[in-house]
């Protein structure tokens, strides 16, 4: 693989350091002194300079309005939005409607790609199962009724679910149609769909959401083989560049922490044991994106490899979880008390991390799923 960078992809980097140049990781009430969420919705200010700026059609086609760019452009995106930890539903609205447009149909295409791409309507994902610890897609049962399906099924912290317009649910086939599994994009006010609010350690607003019932027509369900695990894929990709940027942007202030704090006339950095500590970090990380943009590159290239692309996504993961949780607590610890100081932003980056980390999975959910890949796929 080639890990040089198009010009297009780098573009749309530095469209995206230009956007999130402002943001300011303490808008809003801190996580750590608030018992509710930190604010109703999403940032929709940045939104709109996202969409102005054609950040949220990243991945559609130029028939839908987009730049026709791929995964890792989108990574890079993401990686410079986790550095300043920006609340928006760029991953989750970015992969559902790239879901569309490679495993839907033309009529969902054109009804929905065009207005997603100009931030009109927001789309979110329900990923995370009925306890956050299973799988999604058998959290949920769809049955036909008719020409339309019923869904039936519980599904929790669903990210920006009170401000999505569509949700995308995967949902596991009954009758007989049994044993697929379908991804139905299901209105936020839909008959028979109720949220009950949960908050996550970030502080933002998540939902459980509770399906009794939904009808959801034919033209409002993607039917193609893969293409949840596509999405999940992209999703969990997607995940490991946030937590990449934040732990990029966690060791910076760490750096920049440790050189001006002195200890016995001298700054901390220079002390061996700071130093061989950020030194690990720094490992962690580059570990972290090197793993990053080889999911991210089998996943738009299509590549084929000694594993499926779900092995490369699955090591990504575990580098990401792990490294990130990592990086944050030796952030903390050297920056010692400074580093719990709610007028400090450190204390956020940790609470996103502990999320990121967990997000989609733990480290060792991925490396149960490398295992049986590795089983059913013996290298060598």
């Amino acid at each position: 693989m080639d890990f040089t960078f198009s010009e297009e992809q780098l573009a749309a980097a530095e469209a995206a350091r230009g956007v999130f140049a402002a943001v300011v990781p303490d808008s809003v009430p801190s996580p750590a002194l608030t018992t509710g969420a930190v604010a109703e919705g999403f940032d929709r200010a940045l939104w709109s300079r996202l969409a102005d700026a054609d950040l949220l059609s990243l991945l559609l086609a130029e028939a839908h309005g987009g730049s026709g760019l791929d995964a890792v452009a989108l990574c890079l995106v993401l990686r410079e939005a986790g550095r300043v930890l920006a609340r928006v539903p760029l991953l989750e609205h970015s992969a559902a409607l790239a879901a569309v447009q490679v495993h839907g149909g033309p009529e969902q295409a054109g009804r929905l790609l065009a207005r997603a791409g100009r931030g009109e309507l927001v789309l979110t994902v329900a990923a995370h199962g009925r306890t956050g610890h299973d799988p999604a897609e058998p959290a949920v049962t769809a049955r036909r009724d008719g020409p339309a399906w019923l869904l039936d099924g519980v599904q929790t912290a669903v990210p920006w679910a009170y401000d999505a317009d569509l949700v995308v649910v995967p949902a596991h086939t009954e009758g007989t149609a049994a044993g697929r599994t379908v991804l139905a994009l299901v209105p936020r006010e839909a008959d028979g769909l109720s949220a009950a609010e949960q908050i996550s350690t970030s502080g933002e607003r998540l939902a459980e959401l509770r399906l009794r019932s939904v009808r959801v027509g034919p033209e409002d369900v993607i039917e193609a083989d893969g293409a949840w695990e596509w999405l999940h894929s992209l999703l969990v990709t997607g995940t490991c560049a946030l937590a990449l940027g934040l732990g990029e942007r966690v060791l910076r202030m760490t750096g920049e922490y440790t050189g001006k704090r002195e200890q016995f006339g001298h700054p901390i950095a220079t002390f061996q044991a700071v130093a061989v500590q950020a030194a690990d970090r720094y490992i962690d990380l580059r570990a972290m994106e090197a793993t990053l943009w080889q999911a991210a590159w089998r996943i738009a290239s299509g590549a084929p490899g000694a594993l499926p692309a779900a092995g490369d996504v699955a090591v990504a993961k575990i580098w990401a979880a792990e490294g990130v949780r990592r990086v944050v607590q030796t952030a903390q610890h050297l920056h010692g008390g400074f580093g719990a100081d709610t007028d400090y932003p450190l204390h956020r980056y940790h609470a996103w991390a502990k999320y990121l980390e967990l997000a989609l999975g733990p480290a060792a959910a991925y490396e149960e799923r490398l295992g049986d890949l590795l089983a059913t796929h013996p290298l060598g």
